[in-house]
Order: structure tokens, then C-alpha cells, then sequence
């Protein structure tokens, strides 16, 4: 009889150990490899909108560096915020007249939308310039300054849900 419950009690066991081993690759699935990701307010239209949910690439990230015109997500704070990289470590970045200029060479800027203040700014060395799609209504390294490739959490370009917008975006 004894053997009986210990037989039970070990398939007990060994079930809800699968369910615990599930659950923790589920985990580490989301947080190391893909994430979903949902956009907040209207700064990256009109290639993203209020409300789209996105697969968020971290292992991609990881293992490459982010390149000019990527749309990555950035722990601010206590929020995330969706944006594309622009400038990269050491370059000069300018605005002037609405025309993009990367280290004086005029650039074709085929993202942003509204009009773009004048500015020129350096951007540190190990660090990255990003900014909204939106350049009336956007917060970003025009605000914050520029951001630590740590605080890039991972590029996104898939979009899952609405399923009318499903699809990459660049």
C-alpha cells in the first residue's frame, strides 16, 4: 500500500514539475528572446499607431548593433517609448530647414513627418540619438538625450495586432 501512494505522489510530482518547467521557458522565452510590446501615443506615426502591438526582438538586439533608421524600444524611466535610431556613436547630427545631415552630408529621411525644429546635437560616444517618426509630437533624445545601448532594450519592426496592420514596418 505504501508503495501505491509513493508511486502516486511521485506522478503527482512529476506532472506539475512539467507545468513549472513550461512556465519557466515561457519566462526566459519572453524575456531573452521575443516580447510583445505595445505602442503608446502618436510619436512614431505614421509608420506606427496608438494602440499596435509589436513583437519586440531582444536577442537580435543583443547580438548586433543597432543601425541608422532602426525602430527600437527604450526603458525611460519606468516606461517603455518607441523610437528610430538616427544618429549613431560620435556622429553630428543636424536638422536644418526640415533636412536631416549626418556629420554635414544631407541624408534622405523618408520617416519623419511635420516639421523638424532646427538643431544640431554631437552624440556621446557609446551612446545613440533617437527620434519619433512624429518630430511635432514626440518625446525623445530632442528631450532626453541620447541613450546607452543598455537602455535600448531591443529593435521591432513586426507588427501582430491590429490584424489589419499585421506585418513588418521599417
Amino acid at each position: 500500500m505504501g508503495d501505491i501512494k509513493k508511486d502516486k505522489r511521485k506522478a503527482i510530482i512529476k506532472e506539475y514539475l512539467s507545468y513549472v518547467v513550461i512556465i519557466i521557458l515561457v519566462i526566459l522565452f519572453k524575456r531573452f528572446v521575443f516580447s510583445p510590446i505595445k505602442v503608446n501615443g502618436d510619436s512614431m506615426m505614421n509608420t506606427l499607431h496608438d494602440g499596435d502591438i509589436m513583437i519586440l526582438n531582444v536577442i537580435g538586439y543583443n547580438t548586433s548593433s543597432a543601425k541608422r533608421f532602426d525602430i527600437v524600444v527604450i526603458k525611460e524611466n519606468k516606461e517603455y517609448i518607441i523610437k528610430r535610431v538616427i544618429g549613431l556613436p560620435g556622429e553630428t547630427v543636424e536638422y536644418k530647414d526640415n533636412q536631416l545631415y549626418i556629420n554635414g552630408k544631407k541624408m534622405k529621411d523618408g520617416y519623419g513627418i511635420g516639421k523638424t525644429n532646427d538643431f544640431t546635437v554631437k552624440v556621446p560616444e557609446g551612446k545613440f540619438f533617437v527620434l519619433g517618426d512624429n518630430r511635432e509630437n514626440s518625446m525623445d533624445s530632442r528631450f532626453f538625450g541620447s541613450f546607452k545601448k543598455k537602455e535600448i532594450l531591443g529593435k521591432t519592426k513586426l507588427i501582430i495586432f491590429p490584424f489589419s496592420r499585421f506585418g513588418t514596418k521599417e
